[in-house]
């Protein structure tokens, strides 16, 4: 595999890694017609982000490991668009549940800012 990679996503696991940067993190993403699409039916793991020469698809079976252009599965943004919406969600989710008792709606979005309604990588 390559080293170094901005994202890593693993197709067994629905997992999709983000390196580094502020939304770095796994994020599980349980959407099974995506993962069903059939160009990703013999691909087990992608490292995508270092360098267009390194960036790599390996195989479930023995077809020799290729480039991301190579394999011909589209571009990365379908795997860091699910990425946003996760880390997203979890942005949504931290503003919801970060209360002060008796704490107005105005009062939380002084402290904290607004409520976050889009995030991209």
């Amino acid at each position: 595999m390559a080293t170094n990679a901005n994202w890593t996503v693993i197709f067994e696991d629905k997992l999709i890694i983000k390196q580094n940067g502020d939304s770095a993190g796994q994020y599980v993403i349980d959407d099974d017609s995506f993962w069903s699409d059939s160009k990703f039916s013999n691909i087990w793991a992608i490292q995508h982000g270092s360098s267009t020469i390194s960036d790599e698809v390996e195989y479930r079976d023995s077809t020799p490991h290729s480039s991301f252009e190579d394999a011909n599965i589209g571009d990365i943004g379908q795997f860091t668009n699910k990425c946003d919406s996760a880390h997203l969600a979890t942005l949504q989710a931290n503003w919801d549940d970060s209360n002060v008792n008796s704490e107005t709606e105005a009062e939380k979005i002084t402290r904290l800012g607004a409520r976050p309604t889009s995030y991209s990588s």
